[in-house]
């Protein structure tokens, strides 16, 4: 599986940003997808999560904040961020089973 993020960019505290993962395959609907990030120095963490049948979950410190989504027609997983803080910084990844992208920036910075 090739997945390929995009949407991340520079924004103010309290801002919001939609990425989204674009992957290919044929049985996408199926995949439980994965958003992760690693900050500068820190391990890459979890981040949310959503399965095949739209049951979703999320890292405590974004719950409220961050809402993952996806369009089985158009093979692709977002992840809305609102209400972002500078402690968000980061290259956020998706990824499925073994296969991950490229990352994408998000940096929140007045």
């Amino acid at each position: 599986v090739q997945l390929v993020e995009s949407g991340g960019g520079l924004v103010r505290p309290g801002g919001s940003l939609r990425l989204s993962c674009v992957a290919s395959g044929n049985t996408f609907s199926t995949y439980t997808m994965w958003w992760h990030r690693q900050a500068p120095g820190k391990e890459r963490e979890w981040v949310a999560l959503i399965t095949g049948t739209g049951d979703t979950n999320y890292r405590s410190t974004v719950k409220g904040r961050f809402t993952i989504s996806r369009d089985n027609a158009k093979n692709t997983v977002y992840l809305q961020m609102d209400s972002l803080r500078p402690e968000d910084t980061a290259v956020y990844y998706c990824s499925v089973y073994t296969s991950w992208g490229q990352g994408t920036q998000v940096t929140v910075s007045s």
